[in-house]
C-alpha cells in the first residue's frame, strides 16, 4: 500500500482546480496559509483552514422536502458527510411515501416539519418539490427558523433578506452548457 501524501504543492492544487499555481498561492494567502517553498502545503492544516473560512467546522443538519426521485437521490448521496452535512430528515406530502425508508431515514409528513426542524436542530432545508409547492415549503422552513435554503425547484422564492437561498435550476445549467457547446 502506497503511503498517504501529507503535503501538496500549489501546482498540484492548480492542476485539479484548473487555475494557475500563482492564483492558488494568492488565494491561499488570504486564508493565512503560506506553504513552504519546495515542500508545499500541509494537507490537514490546509483543509482545516478552508473548513474554518467556509463555516464548516461543525455539523450542519439538513432536511430534504420532497421524497421523489430527486429527494431520494440527494438523501442517498454519501458525499455530504465529508463536508460536515448530515441529512437528518426527509419529508413529503404523499401518503404512499410516508413511512418508507430512504438511506436509513423514514419519510415523514410535511406537517411535522416545524417539530422536526426544532427537535433535530435543522439549519439547512433542501426543496426538491414541484415548483407549485416550493414557496409553501420555503414559508414552512422559514417559519420553523431555517435561514439557509437550497432550492432545486425551478421557481424564484420570496424570502426576507436574512434568509440565504441558493437556487439550482438544472435546465438553466444545461442551457449554459449548450451555449458553450455552440461556441466550440
Amino acid at each position: 500500500m502506497a503511503p498517504t501524501a501529507t503535503q501538496c504543492s500549489s501546482d498540484q492544487i492548480a492542476e485539479g482546480a484548473g487555475v494557475t499555481a500563482a492564483q492558488v498561492r494568492k488565494d491561499l494567502s488570504f486564508l493565512g496559509s503560506h506553504g513552504t517553498r519546495g515542500v508545499g502545503y500541509d494537507i490537514d492544516d490546509l483543509m482545516a483552514q478552508i473548513r474554518e473560512v467556509l463555516g464548516m467546522t461543525r455539523i450542519h443538519r439538513v432536511a430534504i422536502v420532497g421524497a421523489g426521485n430527486l429527494g431520494e437521490a440527494i438523501t442517498n448521496y454519501r458525499g455530504f458527510e465529508n463536508w460536515g452535512f448530515e441529512i437528518a430528515a426527509i419529508v413529503d406530502v404523499d401518503d404512499a411515501k410516508l413511512g418508507t425508508l430512504v438511506n436509513g431515514l423514514f419519510v415523514e409528513p410535511l406537517d411535522a416539519l416545524g417539530a422536526i426542524v426544532e427537535d433535530r436542530e435543522i439549519s439547512i432545508g433542501i426543496i426538491a418539490t414541484p415548483p407549485s409547492a416550493a414557496q409553501d415549503v420555503a414559508d414552512r422552513l422559514m417559519g420553523a427558523g431555517v435561514k439557509s435554503i437550497l432550492n432545486l425547484a425551478p421557481v424564484v422564492l420570496k424570502t426576507p433578506e436574512d434568509v440565504s437561498v441558493r437556487r439550482v435550476d438544472l435546465s438553466t445549467e444545461l442551457g449554459i452548457l449548450a451555449y458553450h457547446l455552440a461556441r466550440v
